[in-house]
């Protein structure tokens, strides 16, 4: 298909800690974990603000790959923050600096009418992008847990403009959780993806309930930015397959993938150094363990 794929999100400077040491200043964010995965697939636009002082990394690591760059605004403030300690492959939140979003004003393709994922970032900046993003034939979102404390209004509104949603465990807690079957119908939700770490990824529809979990034979260095691969990849295998609801789980199988090869090195260092090739020969082994579960 020649219909196109967008990622909304943060581009991040981080300083986290964590089994794997600690790193400043390290390059991350919701947008560019979703494009590193995506773009082994198909190509991605990438829509975001950045300051002057990361802009150039940014460009630096995207550049090498199918992802169009045109929507990405560099501003004069401060890139995006986050701080976190990372205990039992869960980051716990430090806080940010998030004063980017007040002097950005989100732009995208006119009329896009493609595929979307808008990805963590400052919610009222998301809710916003969201509505700009009315046309896209899939429109999907995801949580951050912070804001869905300290925004919860807006975090709620992200989640009604969504088609389908991508949570962890604690942030479908804090949204009110109970049944998933429930919990999406009562939100009018096409999908709903719950992502649990080395226990895998569950998609709910109308019609399925799919789960895929992950290969165990390699290392976990760091977790971050795993569920934004899980979303990149699952999305862009969907879309390459036409959106066949059949191809749900194939599509659910490439994104464990990316997550995969996310978490064997820090940051996104794993994702820009992936290929084609490696993420085929990983999707190989998440099949694998699938056909071993079943």
């Amino acid at each position: 298909m020649n219909e196109q794929l967008l990622v909304a999100g943060s581009i991040a400077l981080d300083t986290r800690d964590g089994p794997f040491g600690s790193v400043e200043e390290e390059l991350g964010g919701s947008a560019v974990y979703f494009a590193l995965a995506a773009s082994l697939i198909v190509p991605v636009a990438v829509v975001g603000p950045v300051g002057l002082d990361a802009a150039a990394r940014v460009t630096e690591i995207l550049s090498s790959r199918r992802v169009d760059l045109t929507f990405l605004q560099v501003l004069p403030a401060a890139t995006y923050r986050w701080r976190a300690h990372q205990s039992a492959g869960r980051n716990v939140d430090l806080g940010n600096s998030d004063s980017i979003y007040d002097s950005w004003g989100p732009a995208v393709p006119a009329a896009f009418d493609g595929w979307a994922f808008v990805g963590s970032m400052r919610p009222d900046r998301q809710a916003e992008v969201m509505k700009l993003l009315g046309r896209a034939r899939l429109l999907a979102a995801d949580a951050m847990l912070s804001y869905v404390h300290s925004r919860t209004p807006e975090a709620q509104e992200v989640l009604r403009e969504a088609g389908w949603y991508f949570c962890n465990h604690e942030e479908f807690d804090a949204l009110g959780g109970g049944d998933p079957q429930e919990f999406r119908r009562r939100w009018s939700l096409q999908g709903l993806v719950v992502k649990a770490g080395p226990h895998g990824v569950t998609a709910y529809t109308d019609t399925a309930v799919v789960t895929v979990r992950p290969p165990t034979n390699h290392p976990v260095v760091d977790t971050t930015g795993a569920g934004d691969a899980v979303a990149g990849g699952m999305l862009a295998r969907w879309l390459s397959l036409g959106g066949d609801p059949n191809a749900l789980e194939d599509a659910l199988v490439w994104g464990v993938a990316c997550a995969s090869l996310t978490i064997s090195d820090i940051g996104v260092r794993g994702l820009s150094m992936a290929t084609r090739l490696k993420l085929e020969e990983r999707v190989e082994e998440v099949k694998g363990c699938q056909q071993r579960e079943s």
